[in-house]
């Protein structure tokens, strides 16, 4: 049988290992989840004859050595900053690699290794980075093949509440890793380029600079700008574009609320706080308010962040409970961000019956024979339940279906790659469309770049 080797048996893992399982009879596939928990290797694998979950701390080199080389072919659902060492030794070993994360500078150093070895080494073919790469593209080469010229591209996307579990006032749960939620757009002012002029929008206006999208049946939706849009131009081939912009998308009224605790500084996560385990939430606030000897804390929030008493915004706040002095941080040396993430987590935790929700949009400007037109795509997927999530679901999937290709030798192209090929992304996102992963496009008028109109 064909040995491929998981390593990481996080919560992104369980419709890729579900899919490899099910596919296991038919293409002859023996899957070994390595994990640094024992117990979460083992219970992905649901007994199954052809699956087995092994003990495999990514920092033994003995373990991570043995386990790659008996593979024949490698997944690493790790961290990203981890997939290095691993990619190391597939190189070392003669062994192809899948990730979902980002390329880093570290893994592009490795490409003419990977390329002299005829290895494929595809990385960001998760969600996003990944569907919304082969999405984009098939609708980009469509476009470019029939000579038409790209003068916009806008892309969102965001992991959500599903309508049927949303039921607090910010419209919001965590699906995905908290941290990254409160450290969002943080690191450098974010850049794109709009209607041909290059424009940032700094961490202190980021979530006040928003815009509004409607996705048919589901409503209107907010997005604002991620951290560097630019690096799309080489990516994608946008030399001559005039609109590029990329971002994340919430439900309307998400930014505004959460513009409060950046505000604040309550994001911050460059320093520590002195007795932080012993802070009560209502203490925590306080931190970051002036002193009053009369005044509650109540009032001097709403009267230093200019909040009526009768705003939805104040309703939000109430909510998270934030203003509590009976329960605790209980989190020494925390960081501002870190004691914000402990509050929320309490209130955005998905509970056991609630439903997670993927969202994808992208807008297409182009022209073609000296007429404009507009082609707006979406996407939405809802999740089973807790354990076969929409996130799992988007970002498991195309990993899995590109291993199994690789494995098949129906890609083959060596080095160090994203999914942005035909080759790649076609085979791909047709298989992803069979399990409910499916773009809705609506072409229309564009109106075009508008010179009158650089704000």
């Amino acid at each position: 049988m064909r040995n491929i080797l998981i390593i990481g048996a996080g919560r992104s893992t369980t419709s890729l290992i579900r899919y490899l399982i099910e596919k296991s009879s038919s293409e002859n596939l023996h899957i070994t989840i390595g994990d640094i928990s024992l117990e979460s290797a083992q219970k992905l694998t649901k007994n199954h004859l052809n699956a087995k979950g092994i003990l495999l701390d990514v920092f033994n080199e003995k373990q991570r050595e043995e386990a790659v080389k008996a593979a024949d072919i490698v997944i690493s659902m790790l961290p990203a900053r981890f997939h290095i060492e691993v990619a190391k030794d597939c190189i070392t070993f003669g062994k192809n690699l899948v990730t979902a994360s980002y390329i880093s500078d570290e893994m592009q150093a490795l490409n003419k290794e990977v390329v002299e070895k005829g290895l494929v080494f595809m990385n960001e073919i998760g969600v996003d980075p990944g569907i919304d790469h082969m999405s984009a593209m098939q609708v980009i080469d469509t476009i470019r093949d029939k000579g038409g010229k790209l003068m916009l591209f806008e892309s969102f996307t965001g992991g959500l509440i599903a309508p049927e579990s949303d039921d607090n006032l910010w419209n919001y749960k965590f699906t995905w890793n908290p941290r990254n939620v409160v450290l969002a757009g943080q690191g450098g002012a974010a850049e794109f380029l709009q209607e041909g002029l290059h424009k940032y929008i700094p961490y202190n206006r980021l979530f006040r600079r928003t815009e509004l999208i409607k996705i048919k049946g589901y409503g209107e939706f907010e997005v604002y700008a991620n951290r560097n849009s630019l690096k799309y131009q080489k990516v994608y081939g946008f030399k001559d574009i005039l609109t590029l912009y990329r971002g994340t998308i919430r439900r309307v009224g998400f930014s505004r609320a959460w513009n409060i605790f950046v505000q604040l500084g309550m994001t911050d996560d460059s320093y520590t706080i002195p007795n932080s385990e012993n802070l009560s939430y209502r203490e925590y606030v306080n931190l970051f308010l002036p002193y009053s000897p009369t005044d509650s804390i109540e009032l001097k929030f709403r009267h230093n962040l200019k909040i009526d008493q009768d705003d939805l915004i104040w309703k939000k706040l109430r909510e998270i409970d934030i203003f509590n002095s009976k329960k605790y941080l209980e989190i020494k040396n925390a960081t501002p961000a870190q004691a914000l993430q402990k509050i929320l987590m309490e209130k955005w935790a998905l509970a056991k019956e609630d439903k997670d929700m993927i969202v994808m949009y992208h807008k297409f400007g182009y022209e073609l024979k000296g007429k404009n037109y507009q082609i707006d795509s979406s996407m939405v997927t809802v999740g089973e339940d807790q354990t076969y999530t929409a996130m799992s679901k988007t970002v498991g999937l195309p990993v899995a279906i590109a291993a199994l290709k690789i494995l098949n030798k129906t890609i083959t192209t060596p080095g160090v790659l994203r999914p942005i090929d035909k080759e790649v992304y076609k085979p791909i996102l047709k298989e992803l469309e069979t399990y409910g992963v499916q773009f809705n496009e609506e072409k229309k008028e564009y109106l075009g770049y508008n010179p009158d109109n650089l704000d």
